[in-house]
C-alpha cells in the first residue's frame, strides 16, 4: 500500500513539492452515465461521517476510451449499484485548470507546452504515468490501494470494485484474484 503523502513531482514548470491528497472535480451524472459522481470536497465531507473507499476516475476531455467507459461500464446497472453502495466515485480531469484544495495542499494545472498541460494531482496519483482512463482506488484514509490503467468492460470493472471493497488486496495480488473468476 502506498501513501499519497510526501510525493514530489517534476513538471515542465519546475519542481513542485507537496503532500498529496485530493480535491475538486464536479459532481455529475453525465449523459449516458448513470453513476453519481461527487466533487472531491463532497466525498471528503461524506467520508467524515460515513467512511467508504474512494474511486478516482482520471480522464481527459479528448479521451475517446474515457467517454466509451462512461457510456458502458460506468452506466452498467450492476456497476452503478455496487459503486454507489460501497464507494465515493470522484472524476478527475487530468487537464483541468481549476486548483484543487485538500487540507493545507493546493494542486494546480501546469502548462507543458503547445497549449497543453497536466494537473499536479493527476500527476501525483498516477506517479507521472499519464494514461487515460485510469482508475485510482483509495481507502477511507486516502491511502492508495491500487492504480488501474486502461479501458474496462463492466464485468472487469465490477471485479476490481469487489477486490477493493472486500480488501482482498490484503490477502492476495490483483493478478491472482483476477484469475480466480470471482
Amino acid at each position: 500500500m502506498q501513501y499519497l503523502s510526501g510525493i514530489a513531482i517534476a513538471a515542465a514548470a519546475g519542481l513542485i513539492g507537496f503532500a498529496t491528497y485530493i480535491s475538486k472535480p464536479k459532481a455529475t451524472a453525465e449523459a449516458g452515465n448513470a453513476s453519481k459522481w461527487y466533487t472531491w470536497e463532497e466525498a471528503v465531507e461524506l467520508n467524515k461521517t460515513k467512511p467508504k473507499k474512494i474511486l478516482v476516475d482520471v480522464y481527459t476531455d479528448w479521451c475517446g476510451w474515457c467517454k466509451r467507459m462512461d457510456k458502458g461500464a460506468f452506466a452498467d446497472s450492476d456497476v452503478t449499484k455496487y459503486l454507489g453502495d460501497n464507494f465515493y466515485p470522484v472524476k478527475l480531469n487530468a487537464e483541468q485548470r481549476n486548483n484543487i484544495i485538500f487540507g493545507r495542499d493546493t494542486f494546480s494545472y501546469v502548462e507543458t507546452g503547445n497549449g497543453r498541460g497536466i494537473h499536479t494531482l493527476a500527476y501525483a496519483l498516477l506517479d507521472g504515468k499519464m494514461s487515460y482512463p485510469t482508475i485510482v482506488y483509495l481507502d477511507e484514509q486516502y491511502r492508495r490501494i491500487m492504480v488501474s490503467p486502461g479501458y474496462k468492460e463492466a464485468p472487469d470493472l465490477l471485479k476490481e470494485l469487489k477486490f477493493t471493497k472486500e480488501e482482498a488486496y490484503n490477502k492476495t495480488s490483483w493478478e491472482d484474484y483476477r484469475g480466480k473468476g470471482k
